[in-house]
């Protein structure tokens, strides 16, 4: 894997910085959150702009295969259980 720019590290602490924000500040269900709409508004517009720029920074890296998935969802990658492994006897 490539080594992260400094953009690439700002970026992800912006993300992590404000994805941590939402977190804390999240009411329990049914209660009001502190933040106006036009704020929550300005919040996703920033993290849309994160992520936009974290995949472009990727793409012109080659790394374009880095994304989330669901756990449903069918992986290149097949895992196998130790167990089912057999030792070979030289």
């Amino acid at each position: 894997m490539a080594e992260l720019t400094k953009e690439q590290e700002i970026l992800i602490a912006m993300r992590k910085t404000l994805t941590a924000i939402i977190r804390d500040v999240t009411p329990p269900p049914g209660m009001r959150h502190p933040f106006s709409d036009s704020t929550i508004e300005q919040v996703k517009a920033c993290l849309g702009m994160i992520a936009a720029r974290e995949r472009e920074l990727a793409e012109l890296q080659g790394r374009t295969s880095e994304r989330p998935y669901y756990a449903d969802e069918p992986q290149e990658v097949q895992l196998i259980a130790v167990e089912t492994l057999k030792r070979r006897s030289n």
